[in-house]
């Protein structure tokens, strides 16, 4: 397996993701259709997409991280940075098949 990708969002959404074969959400909010990929982080990446992404999330979903085999992908998988110079993310452009998530993690914010 190459190194997985992990993805934040809400649980429902992963299980509405479960029942119909894939997710398609980009980021919080916005769709594949609508961004034109799906964001997603390394796991030393996460902590900081999670807090600016969900950092005042109060609810009322559960929020869960998708790990990710990128050699389950069947759309291609590229790493951006989000302008010149900057840290490169991994994003999806197309679908993420439900069988590319080999785990599902509740996502528990580190306090300082």
């Amino acid at each position: 397996m190459s190194s997985e990708i992990l993805h934040i969002t809400e649980r429902s959404l992963w299980e509405a993701a479960r029942a119909s074969g894939a997710y398609t959400m980009s980021t919080r909010g916005r769709t594949l259709e609508e961004e034109g990929f799906i964001h997603c982080s390394s796991r030393r990446q996460l902590p900081d997409v999670a807090a600016f992404l969900y950092g005042s999330y109060a609810g009322p979903d559960e929020l869960v991280v998708l790990v990710v085999d990128p050699d389950r992908l069947d759309v291609p998988l590229v790493y951006e940075a989000p302008k010149p110079g900057a840290e490169e993310f991994p994003h999806v452009y197309g679908p993420i098949p439900a069988a590319a998530v080999v785990d599902v993690e509740a996502w528990a914010p580190v306090r300082d």
